[in-house]
């Protein structure tokens, strides 16, 4: 009975990064939507219309923005590091999904997709108007 069920197995679906040209692509070197040094507008929440520039991605999900989702941080003073006690204004994470990759041209938040030049390179496009952002 337990030789049925084993011959019967069938391998489960690949996930989609699996299924890529026929090569397995490291979760690490897939291309991201929106990346370090973007200028991106907030969408939803207490920052929503402002713009900044990333300034780090934590993960796949969170990426902090200069200057938006500040928090007051209690800093306790350090010595050693020249470090002053006090409250200080600090940047917190958002999600990803929360922000939009300003489009010059729109004067706006756009949506990010990717093409295959001629050349062989993958690049972003802006979903509205099928501009390049990678250049």
């Amino acid at each position: 009975m337990l030789e049925s069920a084993v011959s019967g197995f069938l391998p489960c679906r690949l996930f989609a990064w699996q299924e890529t040209a026929g090569v397995s692509v490291p979760r690490g070197t897939q291309m991201r939507k929106i990346r370090q040094g973007d200028e991106v507008v907030v969408l939803t929440g207490k920052d929503k219309g402002k713009r900044g520039t990333v300034l780090r991605v934590l993960d796949a999900e969170r990426l902090v923005v200069e200057n938006v989702n500040m928090a007051k941080k209690h800093q306790k003073p350090n010595p050693q590091r020249g470090v002053p006690g006090g409250i200080v204004d600090k940047e917190m994470p958002l999600n990803r999904s929360n922000v939009g990759l300003y489009n010059p041209e729109k004067d706006g938040p756009d949506r990010v997709g990717f093409r295959i030049l001629e050349d062989g390179r993958k690049v972003r496009v802006f979903k509205s108007n099928g501009e390049v952002v990678d250049v």
